[in-house]
C-alpha cells in the first residue's frame, strides 16, 4: 500500500461526503486506502457514509472507525494510524475537497526526496483565495500578544509578522518550520519513530507539536505549491464556541510551552490565563466575532 488517508470527522456528514467523492473521483494510478475516524457524531455521519460508499467498504479501500466518545483530534488520528497500511500517511481535515490527482503528485515528490519528513500543499478557501497555512515556530512574545488578543490590532508588529509569516510567498516551494495540520503528508516510518500524535493535546497545538517532533528527527518540512486543495476552514471547529474554544486553545498553548520552552515562559502564560478568559467573555458579550490567525 502506497498511501493511507486518515480523516477525523465530527458532525460534518455532508462535507465528509464531498471530500470522499472528490478523492474517489480524482485519485488515480495510486494504491491507497481511506480511514475515517468518527468522534461520536450526532448527525448520522457513520451510517450516511456507510450507505453512500458501500462498494469501497466491501473491497477494503474505505474503513470507518465509529467511536462512541469524542476522543479529540490527536487520539483519533492515532486510531487511524494504528491500522494504516500505507508507506505514506496523509492526515486530512474532513472540510476539504481535492480538484485533481493531488496525492499522486506529492507521493512522487516524497519518493524523490527522502530527507522530507512532512509536507503540505497550497490550500484554498471556498472562494479560491489562498489560505495561509505556514507559520514559524512560536515564541513567548508572539503568543503573549495572541493570548491577550492584541494580534487583532497589532498584526504589523515584527514578531507577529514573523510568526504568522505574513510575507510568505505561496507560489514557491520552501522548507518551513510549521504547517497547518489540516493537510499533513508524512511517512509511516516517521510517525512510528515519534510514536504518533502527542495525545496530551485534545484539540489545537497538536500540529505544532507534530512539526516540532519531526524537526527533532532532523527531517525536513516542506511547502509544495505543486497542487492545491480547497479547505472550507473550521467547519468542525466552528461547532465549539467562545469559552470552550478559548479554553482548549489555551490548554494547548500551555502544553506546548511546558514541553518545549523554558519553564518561566510556561509559568508567565499560565498567570495570564484569567485575563485571557475575561477578554473572551467580553468579546462574546459584545458579539465581537474573532478572526482566525490565518485571516489576520
Amino acid at each position: 500500500m502506497k498511501l493511507s488517508i486518515i480523516i477525523v470527522t465530527w458532525n460534518v456528514r455532508d462535507l465528509a461526503h464531498r471530500l470522499l467523492d472528490s478523492i474517489f473521483q480524482f485519485t488515480d494510478n495510486l494504491e491507497y486506502e481511506i480511514i475515517v475516524v468518527d468522534n461520536d457524531s450526532k448527525d448520522g455521519t457513520v451510517k450516511y457514509l456507510q450507505n453512500h460508499f458501500g462498494p469501497w467498504l466491501k473491497k477494503g479501500q474505505l474503513t470507518i472507525i465509529d467511536n462512541n466518545f469524542n476522543f479529540g483530534f490527536a487520539k483519533a488520528n492515532n486510531q487511524g494510524l494504528k491500522i494504516a497500511k500505507g508507506e505514506y500517511i496523509l492526515f486530512m481535515n474532513p472540510d476539504m475537497e481535492i480538484l485533481e490527482n493531488s496525492f499522486k503528485k506529492i507521493v512522487e515528490f516524497m519518493d524523490q526526496t527522502p530527507n522530507v519528513g512532512l509536507a503540505t500543499c497550497r490550500l484554498l478557501y471556498g472562494d479560491r483565495t489562498i489560505q495561509p497555512n505556514i507559520k514559524n515556530n512560536p515564541n513567548f512574545f508572539d503568543q503573549f500578544l495572541i493570548l491577550m488578543k492584541l494580534h487583532h490590532f497589532l498584526a504589523n508588529l515584527p514578531c507577529l509578522k514573523n510568526y504568522l509569516q505574513k510575507s510568505f510567498n505561496y507560489t514557491d516551494k520552501k522548507y518551513v518550520e510549521q504547517i497547518m495540520g489540516a493537510f499533513a503528508f508524512t511517512r509511516k516510518a516517521i510517525m512510528d519513530k515519534i510514536n504518533g500524535w502527542d495525545e496530551d493535546y485534545w484539540l489545537w497545538w497538536e500540529d505544532l507539536q507534530l512539526c516540532k517532533d519531526i524537526q527533532k528527527l532532523e527531517a525536513d518540512i516542506v511547502y509544495l505549491p505543486i497542487t492545491e486543495v480547497i479547505h472550507y476552514e473550521g467547519k468542525s471547529f466552528a461547532q465549539t464556541f467562545g469559552w470552550q474554544k478559548q479554553k482548549k486553545f489555551n490548554k494547548g498553548m500551555l502544553t506546548y510551552f511546558k514541553k518545549n520552552k523554558p519553564f518561566i515562559q510556561y509559568l508567565l502564560l499560565l498567570l495570564f490565563q484569567p485575563i485571557s478568559f475575561i477578554l473572551t467573555k467580553l468579546t462574546t458579550l459584545f458579539k465581537i466575532k474573532p478572526k482566525s490567525q490565518s485571516k489576520i
